[in-house]
């Protein structure tokens, strides 16, 4: 009798057809989460993507020229140092200004958006000390 149940089980539909598609998936949302529609948008604007990625490109053209001025030790030193002025900020739950970073990317005497309309009080991230600080540990 387990060779007539193994033939019923092959000759079956699989159950993965019948998921329901359309506003009416919970349980899909429930397995794979919220979508986001903000990933899935397009630019509006031919220039978004670019003034995106400003700074990488600015970086990348201003490491280019160093290069070609001063040799390859140039850009090696000033990423070196980029990369350790990253690495030092304050507490997760601490509003960092970045003054460093600023400085060796020569924006330290630029007034932007950032500098203005960038309140700490009005942040987003302040939250629990303790909490923040050991999900940056990975402790959570």
């Amino acid at each position: 009798d387990s060779r007539g149940a193994a033939s019923l089980l092959k000759d079956s539909i699989p159950i993965t057809q019948f998921t329901v598609s359309g506003p009416f998936e919970g349980h899909e949302l429930l397995r794979r989460g919220f979508t986001c529609v903000k990933n899935e948008l397009l630019p509006s604007h031919p220039l978004e993507l670019s003034e995106k990625n400003f700074q990488l490109n600015q970086d990348k053209s201003n490491f280019a020229m160093l290069r070609n001025i001063q040799g390859l030790h140039a850009p090696l030193k000033l990423q070196m140092e980029l990369r350790a002025v990253k690495q030092a900020q304050r507490l997760p739950f601490l509003h960092s200004s970045n003054v460093a970073l600023d400085t060796l990317r020569g924006n330290d005497e630029c007034i932007g958006f950032e500098d203005i309309l960038n309140d700490p009080s009005q942040s987003e991230v302040m939250g629990e000390p303790h909490t923040m600080v050991e999900y940056k540990l990975g402790l959570l």
